[in-house]
């Protein structure tokens, strides 16, 4: 195996044996469970550093595509793996903070991707898998539960139900999107003025939801889901939006004040 690696070019080196090791996956020589050769085997072959190699795998690591293991052993070194839900879910919760998609974005992908994972759930559920749901919920109505530990089941009902619905890319979105808003949902749910009253009023959709998918009603399990996500959620983006308008309101008033002292200042300004 290790006799087919190409060595690589040194500009960007890092870049070009991640380009590499793509190259042999979307041809199907690298696939899940594959291990590479030792880092002391593979740099040489390719021509690279074993910094840059290491720097590779490491964004490999980053992206869900490989794990690495150091030590000795049948269980060392790195190996190709499935695992995209934690890394998309990371990636999409930074560029979300970082303001690459609006709070309303992630409303409309969610009511897109949970009114599908419902609607299918109720077609494709195992009922040993909605015995699990089930367990969540009950979880989630004890009086002593934590608002943070609410919020991990939350997001793993609705996690669940979209893995329920047969379509793995819809589940991995699904996760990603929902974990993108975990900590906003989070803080809106710590500040609510009667966490009781709220907790009450979500479990009792949640267990709404859960009914109509065990009873096959996937057009109603869809309109309720999403008439959920914009109750709670779509309160977030209205809060936000007008924290928005609030704060470009006090930034033109401000601005308007200081042009108006500069006038002042250079003897231009108007008499009241």
């Amino acid at each position: 195996m290790s006799a087919e690696w190409r060595p690589v070019r040194q500009s960007r080196t890092h870049e070009l044996v991640l380009e590499r090791i793509e190259e042999r996956v979307l041809a199907g020589e690298l696939k899940a469970g594959d291990r590479l050769p030792p880092e002391r085997e593979l740099a040489p072959i390719l021509g690279v550093s074993r910094s840059a190699l290491r720097e590779a795998l490491r964004v490999l690591e980053t992206i869900g595509v490989l794990v690495a293991q150091a030590g000795r052993g049948p269980d060392a070194g790195a190996r190709i793996v499935r695992n995209p839900d934690d890394a998309l879910g990371r990636l999409l919760r930074l560029h979300f903070a970082l303001g690459s998609y609006s709070l309303h974005d992630v409303l409309e992908a969610r009511v897109v991707l949970e009114r599908s994972s419902f609607e299918a759930a109720t077609e494709h559920a195992a009922a040993a898998d909605l015995d699990e749901v089930e367990e969540l919920l009950d979880r989630m109505r004890r009086p002593e539960v934590t608002v943070a530990d609410f919020n991990d089941l939350d997001t793993r009902f609705h996690v669940a139900i979209a893995r329920c619905s047969g379509n793995q890319l819809n589940s991995t979105l699904t996760s990603a999107v929902r974990e993108s808003v975990r900590p906003l949902i989070l803080r809106a749910l710590e500040t609510a003025e009667d966490w009781p009253a709220t907790a009450s009023a979500l479990n009792a959709e949640h267990t709404e939801l859960l009914r109509l998918v065990r009873a096959g009603e996937g057009a109603r399990a869809a309109d309720l889901v999403e008439e959920h996500i914009r109750g709670f959620h779509g309160t977030l983006v209205d809060e936000t939006a007008e924290a928005a308008e609030a704060a470009e309101t006090a930034e033109a008033a401000e601005a308007a004040e200081a042009a108006e002292e500069r006038a002042e200042e250079s003897g231009t300004g108007t008499a009241p």
